[in-house]
């Protein structure tokens, strides 16, 4: 089983599972755990082979991850621990893990926010996908997730975000950083029906207006979707928990008071 945290509130029934993105770590949640743990039951997870979720040996001779795989890690966690049903809270990447979960067994899941949601890769992500599938065994995997760091997060009030995820990122191991990346193989057809079908689940999409590679996409999707609603954070990134952290418990607190 995948690593993870519970922390336990004196009285709310209600649970929040925080889930990160790669190369992250449940640390990447530290602005959020404080005020989240004052009205939630929070679960913090690692996802496999990061944080402490530490490769095992039945697992070193996978040649390839997928999301179904790895989304029933999380679900493995949820029914170990009897949560019947959470609230889930994603960045990046773990927005896809959250919306995958919640096709598959939408009875676990209450409500979804999706910051720095990836819902489609636009021509330029698509073009430094095929840059990494060129050079992911060749070069050094953190100078390649450095580089994609800086093309996603930019500027310089994203530097935070940057250095974090590259300090977490160096806690892979190359042939794990190629597992997880390998995962770009399924992730457009995903994207696709992810587009395509209204989930029946309430949805808020937190997304940093500097965050030029995927808001697009999610402002046409959420316009389309009946639950879905979109906040536009201001003067920020990708990494909208981390660049904006206030605003974000803020906002998502009371939008998860209110379901």
């Amino acid at each position: 089983m995948i690593s993870y945290t519970t922390h336990l509130h004196k009285v709310s029934t209600k649970w929040v599972t925080f889930v990160h993105g790669a190369g992250g770590s449940s640390t990447i949640w530290y602005k959020q755990l404080r005020e989240f743990r004052k009205y939630f039951n929070v679960l913090l997870l690692d996802l496999r082979g990061h944080g402490n979720s530490k490769l095992h040996l039945k697992d070193a001779f996978l040649d390839k991850y997928t999301f179904d795989a790895i989304t029933n890690d999380i679900l493995e966690v949820i029914d170990h621990e009897k949560i019947k049903k959470s609230h889930f809270v994603g960045i990046s990447l773990g927005t896809i893990l959250i919306r995958n979960l919640a096709e598959k067994h939408p009875s676990r899941v209450e409500s979804m926010i999706m910051g720095g949601a990836i819902m489609k890769l636009n021509f330029r992500s698509q073009v430094l996908i095929r840059l990494g599938v060129i050079f992911k065994s060749i070069v050094p995997y953190l100078w390649l997730y450095k580089f994609f760091a800086f093309v996603i997060m930019p500027n310089k009030n994203h530097r935070e975000s940057r250095s974090l995820f590259v300090r977490e990122a160096k806690k892979l191991y190359q042939k794990e950083f190629i597992r997880w990346f390998r995962l770009t193989s399924e992730i457009n057809p995903l994207l696709r029906f992810f587009r395509s079908v209204d989930i029946n689940i309430p949805t808020l999409y937190l997304m940093g207006e500097e965050d030029y590679l995927f808001l697009p996409a999610v402002k046409k999707m959420a316009e389309k979707h009946r639950v879905s609603s979109l906040v536009v954070v201001e003067n920020c990134g990708h990494v909208v928990n981390v660049e904006q952290p206030l605003f974000f418990n803020e906002t998502v607190i009371k939008y998860l008071l209110a379901r």
